[in-house]
């Protein structure tokens, strides 16, 4: 098995999780995967552990891509870094010993290291301090240029902004609304859409804000098809590419 392709015609592709579509998502396996292909970006999630560490993963607990259930936000990075993960978590599939719950270190690694951009979701409510922290692990490995920050909690992205004027940053959404186009244009943020939800006027609305538009999470070669032809920016995928 592997990737499905298509005619992006120019179209930044986004590996959701890594190549989810084809390795357990969010392990360094399925950053590799990305890697190795010709996605631009490769999105990941990132949670604050009990103790102050930065892991990626998905949910905000475990039992979902493992056996062990157990809140990450509450638990340490030791507790956290003893579970093995599946390597289908849709199907349950035993996996390997090398699918663990990666540190936020090593996807930027990775990122870094594959020349792919850091589509980097910020998950939950982060403190001011914890969202400076991430900064700094990114800055680590010299990747701030190439890397996309994302999230479904505005305070987030309001906070990066505050550190970083200029960085690329992107409101992830499940619904058009007709206030947020300005609501982002005010903070300069660009948007990260449920792809059902947009039309060619849509994007064509955003994109006369000086904004881009990302998309999550097509699947479907026909609806790629139709999301390109709407001029979107990004379409982030577990499977095309």
């Amino acid at each position: 098995m592997d990737t499905v392709k298509i005619d992006k015609k120019g179209i930044k592709m986004v590996a959701h999780r890594g190549v989810s579509g084809l390795e357990c998502e969010n392990t360094c396996a399925a950053f590799i995967a990305a890697g190795n292909r010709s996605y631009w970006g490769i999105e990941t999630d990132v949670h604050v552990t009990a103790d102050g560490q930065f892991v990626v993963i998905h949910d905000f607990e475990t039992g979902r891509v493992s056996e062990t259930n157990i809140p990450v936000d509450e638990s340490t990075r030791a507790e956290l870094s003893a579970i093995r993960l599946y390597s289908n978590p849709w199907q349950k599939t035993p996996g390997r010993s090398d699918l663990v719950i990666p540190d936020l270190s090593d996807y930027v690694r990775i990122c870094h290291h594959y020349d792919k951009v850091a589509v980097l979701e910020l998950k939950g409510d982060i403190s001011e301090e914890n969202v400076a922290k991430i900064v700094e692990v990114v800055k680590e490995y010299d990747h701030l240029e190439q890397t996309l920050f994302i999230s479904f909690w505005w305070d987030n992205l309001v906070k990066l902004r505050k550190l970083l004027p200029e960085q690329p940053m992107q409101f992830l959404t499940g619904k058009w609304t007709e206030e947020l186009p300005q609501n982002l244009k005010s903070q300069n943020f660009g948007l990260d859409i449920y792809y059902p939800e947009l039309t060619k006027e849509r994007v064509e609305q955003i994109h006369s804000l000086g904004l881009e538009v990302n998309c999550w999470t097509c699947d479907s070669v026909d609806a790629a098809t139709d999301l390109i032809e709407m001029g979107v920016d990004c379409i982030t995928s577990n499977i095309l590419e």
